[in-house]
């Protein structure tokens, strides 16, 4: 159905309405923005076929992104401390298995097997809770150290201490003092995710502020750190515990 340049098409049990822009090129994009509206740039006097067609050939990413914008409005999800629970975890989302060990002196989790491994000394729902949380300021610790270890020769000064804290409003700060805080949650964002939070704020070691200084020198170390930012962006909805 036509309604201007606005077009509805139902396939494989779902229904979707975009809008169609029609550009001088020679090939048809789509593009998905941040609330879930849909546009289509298509070559000038294609047929509503062909247009139709790529978005069937597409048809089950965009279904994919449309639920993760979905979700990502509706804000985080309270999660469910059982078995096949799932997590994210350096950018994969994995589920958890809850094994009890009444010989344990302390819970503590393992990553393997593509599982969140917990095991706990005896079966409650908030000690579940809290070694999961423990796991990550442990990984989180480790993580931030390594990368930092990765990219102190471009700076002339080091961090005098390095904290991972439980921040509700930052993934990392650096102080006139040089120590550094990270946020236990980047433990599940991917590996670079990490190393951009962690270059972004060595650059505050020198650039305490945010001005056109600091961004060079962000882009000199890392010139794709906007990737980076769109990831925290669009997935911090669903980094919790």
């Amino acid at each position: 159905m036509y309604t201007g340049d606005t077009m509805i098409h139902t396939y494989s049990g779902s229904t979707i309405r975009f809008e169609v822009k029609y550009k001088n090129r020679t090939s048809i994009g789509i593009s998905i923005n941040s609330y879930g509206e849909i546009e289509v740039q298509a070559p000038k006097k294609i047929s509503d076929e062909k247009i139709l067609l790529a978005l069937e050939d597409r048809w089950e990413l965009i279904q994919e992104k449309l639920t993760e914008i979905k979700n990502r409005l509706n804000g985080p999800q309270e999660k469910i401390y059982d078995n096949d629970e799932r997590f994210l975890y350096l950018g994969g989302t994995y589920p958890i298995k809850i094994i009890q060990d009444s010989n344990i002196t302390q819970d503590y989790v393992v990553f393997a097997e593509e599982k969140l491994h917990i095991y706990v000394k005896q079966l409650d729902e908030d000690k579940t809770k809290q070694a999961l949380r423990r796991f990550y300021y442990q990984q989180c610790k480790e993580l931030v150290e390594k990368s930092i270890s990765i990219y102190q020769s471009n700076f002339k000064t080091k961090p005098r201490s390095v904290r991972i804290s439980d921040s509700k409003t930052n993934w990392g700060t650096c102080d006139s003092n040089l120590r550094l805080t990270f946020n236990w949650r980047l433990a599940m964002a991917p590996r670079e995710v990490i190393d951009y939070v962690v270059v972004h704020e060595m650059c505050h070691m020198v650039h305490l502020n945010h001005d056109r200084s600091f961004w060079r020198l962000v882009g000199k170390i890392m010139p794709d750190y906007k990737e980076k930012e769109n990831w925290l962006s669009f997935s911090n909805w669903k980094m919790t515990v």
